[in-house]
């Protein structure tokens, strides 16, 4: 995926919004069998489609919450406190979760490459956590449905797992 076609993903994203909040819903309320299986074989067929390290988006839009565990991770990496890490990058959002004060992600670098990467923080080794077991919930809870314009990812899960689980029914 070129750097441009993220443009291409939002549109798409808008355009079949409804549609697939109405799908998440159903299967956040349904009782579907074998739906974490259904969203692993999607999720395959999506990182066919779509490369991650070529887009960058979520660091260009979202912030990751920071756990202790990460902070004190990195922070030593820089060779800083906790504090001072905090400090000079993190806030409590309106949740109460540690997260970015700016966006984008001040580790993201000109190449659009994460700086940190090797040590980025958990909430970014799992995003865009598809393949989740508490998948219902998560479709329920309106998780899937914020990142459908943000990440391309989810984008093309949702529509496999649509196409997918139509076809079975």
């Amino acid at each position: 995926m070129a750097k441009h076609d993220i443009s291409k993903f939002k549109r798409r994203a808008y355009r079949k919004k409804k549609e697939l909040t109405s799908f998440l819903r159903k299967v956040g309320n349904s009782k579907i069998k074998g739906i974490l299986k259904a969203v692993a074989e999607a999720e395959k067929e999506v990182w066919k489609e779509v490369n991650c390290t070529k887009c960058a988006n979520c660091c260009k839009t979202m912030t990751p919450t920071y756990t202790r565990r990460d902070i004190n991770r990195i922070s030593k990496h820089f060779n800083m406190t906790y504090d001072e890490f905090y400090d000079k990058w993190l806030q409590k959002d309106e949740n109460k979760d540690i997260v970015n004060q700016s966006r984008p992600c001040q580790f993201l670098g000109k190449d659009d490459r994460c700086t940190i990467y090797a040590i980025r923080p958990t909430d970014c080794a799992e995003f865009p956590h598809l393949n989740r077991k508490d998948f219902r919930y998560q479709a329920k809870s309106k998780i899937y449905n914020q990142n459908l314009p943000l990440c391309p990812a989810t984008l093309v899960l949702v529509e496999k797992l649509k196409l997918a689980i139509e076809a079975d029914l």
